[in-house]
């Protein structure tokens, strides 16, 4: 397993930990999905090294774009769904205002 492999390996497990010990949710499920990404853009430089067709690296470029995308509003959902409805559920208005901050800040 390579050095980079291993930190990530080591991340991942960090991160179930910190979930574990609080309410926030875990999208380490989504690790799989972001090394497929990953690997996507390891190809597009490899086709722009290999000089390839434009047109054949902009279709690979959309398809990681999408990918991310999907990820992020998987992420964004899970957040909505969590987090903005538990702060929106607590009579802590200023951590309500907070999320809707939050929120905007994502969105705009």
């Amino acid at each position: 397993m390579s050095k980079l492999a291993k930190e990530r390996t080591s991340s991942a497990v960090k991160l179930k930990k910190n979930v574990a010990e609080s309410s926030h949710p875990d999208h380490t499920i989504h690790v799989k999905r972001l090394n497929r990404v990953r690997g996507q853009i390891d190809g597009i430089e490899r086709m722009i090294l290999e000089k390839r067709y434009c047109p054949e690296i902009i279709t690979q470029l959309k398809a990681a774009c999408a990918a991310l995308t999907a990820v992020e509003a998987e992420i964004f959902k899970t957040h909505l769904r969590g987090c903005v409805k538990q702060a929106f559920s607590s009579p802590d208005e200023v951590g309500a205002e907070r999320k809707i901050n939050e929120i905007v800040k994502m969105v705009f």
